[in-house]
């Protein structure tokens, strides 16, 4: 992998701003500033990830126009009236899902920090009962991905279970814990210098191959563009 960072110390500088000026003419003098350093280089490394993504993930959408997240915030039903968002994010879904119905890779670049991560954050109930019949149906399936060695040294899957085991399922089954969970997450955080580090990829990539097959695991439960394949 190349060495050179996505980003640029203007990157950083450019979002520490932000945070303190969430201001729309504040923004609108300065949005050849966010195009040049932080739009811009956000989506060339969306294009090398979509490269990297051939290797281990090729299901996985990446494109600059899509993946890429709003810089404004939707302020119609919040409190907060800030009109911007103050990270610069972008997502990856399945290339035949959405970001709200697959599962996929997130990542997001911030002044406190560069995150990245995925899985499965809020599943629809019809797709959580999928995921939770074929954990039942064969769980040492589920239990070999969450257990792999680069999965655990990222802290294993995380995310919100259930206290009990969900209805339908016997409260003594072989996977009971497995089938309380309710999100399916693992990720990694870093300190904002890594956005602009030759480290960059070398940090970040890993990350992606190491969630990949809890990924493919749960868009097959989902059965996430199959019915397309088979049209």
């Amino acid at each position: 992998m190349s060495a050179t960072a996505p980003f640029t110390p203007a990157t950083l500088a450019f979002l520490r701003a932000l945070k303190r000026h969430n201001d729309r003419t504040w923004f609108h003098e300065r949005r050849a500033d966010y195009e040049r350093d932080v739009q811009g280089p956000m989506q060339l490394m969306i294009e090398r990830l979509g490269r990297e993504f051939q290797s281990f993930a090729p299901e996985q959408m990446a494109d600059p126009k899509k993946s890429l997240y709003r810089i404004w915030r939707d302020t119609r039903f919040s409190g907060d009236k800030r009109p911007l968002k103050t990270n610069v994010a972008a997502v990856f879904p399945h290339r035949r899902g959405t970001r709200h119905t697959s599962a996929g890779f997130y990542i997001e670049i911030e002044a406190k920090w560069v995150f990245a991560g995925g899985g499965l954050y809020m599943p629809e109930p019809p797709s959580l009962q999928r995921i939770r019949e074929r954990i039942a149906e064969a769980p040492a399936e589920f239990r070999s991905i969450v257990t792999s060695e680069p999965l655990l040294r990222l802290g294993g899957v995380q995310g919100e279970c259930l206290k009990r085991v969900p209805r339908g399922f016997p409260s003594d089954h072989p996977a009971a814990d497995d089938l309380k969970r309710k999100q399916f997450l693992a990720f990694k955080e870093w300190p904002p210098e890594l956005m602009t580090s030759p480290e960059f990829w070398e940090e970040v990539v890993p990350v992606f191959r190491a969630i990949a097959p809890l990924v493919l695991y749960l868009n097959r439960a989902m059965r996430v563009g199959i019915g397309d394949e088979q049209n």
